[in-house]
């Protein structure tokens, strides 16, 4: 794989998670993620539909923003917030990514409530450069 692949999955998981997180529009989603789609999250039902059907039964508030996104070949890993999900906190991630022909084949996650400025022994926040509200 060269950089041109590379560059080209980041900005697909982008677009993609843009397209089911934030626009909630299931049609246009379907064209990023494989039929044949392997689900490794804890939190989530097998296949593309267990993503979907998850995404169905959360908040219309529900908001993805992405920080940070690295690439190597086929894998990408995400640092991103999930914001709206009708949680005390919203969820900081790490998605890891596979792709293959063009399309999201397989997940896996890391997945931590986000810290308060009282809550971080750091003293720094865990997404972007403040806490949140």
């Amino acid at each position: 794989m060269n950089d041109t692949s590379s560059e080209r999955n980041k900005a697909l998981l982008l677009e993609a998670f843009d397209t089911l997180f934030n626009k909630r529009d299931y049609a246009a989603a379907a064209r990023f993620w494989s039929e044949h789609y392997i689900q490794h999250s804890a939190h989530i039902a097998p296949g593309r539909n267990g993503l979907f059907d998850l995404i169905r039964t959360l908040p219309d508030t529900l908001r993805y923003e992405n920080q940070l996104v690295v690439a190597e070949g086929d894998y990408v890993i995400a640092h991103g917030r999930f914001s709206g999900n009708g949680r005390a906190a919203a969820w900081i991630a790490a998605d890891i990514v596979r792709f293959e022909n063009g399309k999201l084949a397989e997940h896996w996650d890391v997945l931590q409530d986000e810290a308060t400025e009282l809550q971080s022994a750091s003293g720094l926040p865990m997404f972007g450069d403040r806490f949140p509200d």
